[in-house]
């Protein structure tokens, strides 16, 4: 795994700032929760990873580069 720059590293955490809604969209674990799945960002840790509250109680974080969620609207 290539992990991201510290500007990049800034960048998510000004992108996805603690509280921020998302939707998951992709993850390839076979814990992940559902796609379409809604949860709260809680912060985003050195490796670019949001550190996540899923709303079903799940607690897997978004890994930078290979998950995807989008901003709830």
């Amino acid at each position: 795994m290539r992990f991201p720059s510290k500007e990049t590293v800034e960048s998510l955490r000004r992108q996805y700032p603690a509280g921020t809604r998302v939707i998951l969209r992709r993850m390839e674990d076979v814990q992940a929760p559902p796609v379409g799945t809604r949860g709260t960002v809680l912060g985003v840790d050195d490796t670019g990873s949001l550190l996540m509250h899923w709303d079903n109680g799940c607690g897997l974080n978004v890994v930078y580069g290979e998950d995807l969620v989008e901003k709830e609207e």
